[in-house]
């Protein structure tokens, strides 16, 4: 014992001490600065949202996260699944039903045939899918959707896409005459919208628009600020294309709430949001909901002045708002294309009011410089150098020459005649119901283009949906505020009249008798429950699901 005390320990030099002493220090150094990070995070956050909007969402994450917990409880999990069930059945009978009406003979192909089957057998099939279709997207009865330029025109999609049918522009060199058409197309559409100087890419439609706008962004942003935890900012009334593009491309997204009366977003609360992670703003024109045009002159003051990116999202708007000047329409409208400094990208939609095939829509940018940092290309690929300018490789050739007939076809002139047609029918049918429905409904904000969304203060608008579903007409329900809405086509536009009759009736019958079932009360009306958002979470991923049965 007394050999082991008398054991002296080693005494650390004065280069290890000095070491010690730098770590310790370096650990303190990093402690800061994390500390000041999440400081930071959480004063932008408090400062954007406001004392009042972080504690309800501060209670929303509470409140899911106890109703997540109530519902892995076994009870709960059984009821869910049993009402899940239902639904999914009720689903099946309307979207994939195994039995056909009267009338309707079709055969059930669900692998390859062992060997092919003749032309006359497929036409026969075609006609009776056809005969399942309803005759109310002929009748105009539905809110957008059908973007009908007449059979003459159908003819002439038809004829194009198939002369063009085996192309693929992803090879331009074997397919030269798509690249000479696309490019025209895009020169085309980038002239509508005063972006002579710019560039621009077709796309698969507005989503893929909206995805490849908030890349070409973020790439951008990190190029050229070194921003790596980007963020956007968005109004809640922007369409869902950008919230899926945060998910897909990892940025944080910011929701700014519109005025409740004009329904467009205001600059003053977006300019709370803006940070030096920011690499982007939106304004829409219109926006999908109650086809509101934020004021996107004051948004590019914003883009200017913190060097960030606006997208003007014209996926909706298209060829009705870069018309409604030559028509004798746009007063009262705002600018909203590359006129406005600081606008950086627009996304438009021929496919809507351009009458183009479906899968075709542009996004343009201010200059080529920009639009370079949506492109993918891999130099070193051991298939070879592979580069392409949007998300897909290979295209159809045949949607191209489509739009590319389409817009030829039609000509500036018939594009103005449309657009008076729709919009001076969605404004018949917004002061219609300002006068002769006062009381019973009201219409959300002051449109000036084609979508016209109305609501009721005393009435339940979803089971006015219903009712008018079962006559035949298709209108969106909207979430917030409980509402209804047209997009008004040309097929829409021809039959206004019919659609403020019908709707006339439906409401007085709803005074005197108010229904409280039907699609749209239940899926709506479960959005309002404490479990609501899971509830129709499951329901829209159940919905997708019977797609494919």
């Amino acid at each position: 014992m007394a050999a082991w005390s008398s054991l002296s320990v080693p005494q650390p030099g004065p280069r290890t001490a000095v070491l010690v002493q730098r770590l310790v220090q370096l650990s303190t150094l990093v402690r800061i600065y994390l500390l000041f990070k999440i400081s930071l995070r959480a004063y932008r956050h408090l400062y954007a949202y406001g004392l009042v909007g972080t504690s309800v969402q501060a209670y929303s994450a509470i409140k899911n996260f106890v109703v997540s917990l109530l519902l892995r409880l076994p009870s709960a999990r059984r009821e869910v699944t049993t009402e899940l069930a239902k639904v999914r059945a009720d689903l099946v009978s309307k979207l994939a039903p195994t039995t056909y009406p009267e009338g309707v003979n079709l055969t059930n192909v669900r692998e390859i045939p062992p060997t092919g089957r003749d032309i006359e057998w497929l036409r026969s099939e075609w006609a009776n899918l056809h005969k399942l279709e309803h005759s109310d997207v002929d009748e105009g009865r539905v809110s957008g959707a059908v973007y009908h330029g007449g059979n003459d025109l159908s003819k002439v999609i038809a004829e194009a896409s198939s002369e063009f049918l085996l192309t693929n522009p992803l090879h331009p060199d074997v397919f030269p005459g798509i690249r000479k058409m696309e490019a025209e197309l895009v020169s085309m559409v980038l002239k509508l919208f005063h972006g002579e100087g710019g560039a621009g890419t077709t796309t698969s439609g507005g989503t893929e628009s909206i995805l490849m706008s908030v890349k070409t962004h973020r790439d951008w942003a990190r190029a050229t600020k070194g921003i790596t935890e980007p963020e956007m900012v968005v109004p809640a009334s922007a369409h869902a294309a950008f919230f899926k593009a945060a998910q897909y491309f990892c940025i944080k997204i910011h929701t700014v709430p519109v005025n409740p009366e004009t329904r467009q977003v205001e600059p003053k609360r977006v300019k709370r949001f803006i940070n030096a992670n920011t690499i982007m703003i939106v304004g829409s024109a219109p926006n999908f909901p109650d086809g509101m045009v934020d004021p996107i002159p004051e948004l590019g003051l914003l883009a200017v002045r913190y060097n960030i990116g606006l997208h003007v999202d014209c996926c909706l708007g298209s060829f009705i708002i870069t018309f409604a000047e030559r028509a004798g329409l746009a007063q009262g409208i705002p600018k909203f294309d590359f006129q406005v400094p600081g606008v950086s990208a627009i996304s438009c939609d021929t496919h809507k009011y351009g009458f183009c095939p479906k899968g075709s829509s542009i996004i343009m940018y201010r200059s080529e410089a920009f639009r370079r940092f949506q492109y993918f290309s891999m130099p070193e690929w051991a298939g070879g150098v592979y580069a392409s300018p949007s998300m897909a490789g290979s295209r159809p050739g045949s949607i191209i020459a489509g739009a590319w007939a389409t817009v030829n076809y039609i000509g500036l002139e018939g594009y103005t005649k449309s657009c008076e047609e729709i919009i001076g029918a969605a404004r018949h049918f917004a002061s219609e119901i300002r006068q002769k429905f006062a009381g019973d409904l009201y219409v959300l904000g002051n449109p000036q283009l084609s979508v016209v969304a109305f609501g009721s203060r005393t009435l339940s608008i979803y089971s006015i949906g219903d009712a008018m579903s079962k006559r035949g007409w298709h209108l969106n329900g909207l979430a917030d505020p409980p509402a209804l809405h047209m997009a008004f086509t040309r097929l829409t536009a021809a039959n206004v009249d019919k659609l403020l009759s019908d709707l006339a009736e439906v409401v007085q019958l709803e005074k005197k008798s108010p229904t409280k079932d039907g699609t749209m009360v239940a899926l709506y009306g479960a959005g309002q429950t404490v479990a609501g958002p899971y509830v129709v979470d499951e329901v829209a991923r159940t919905f997708i699901d019977v797609l494919y049965v």
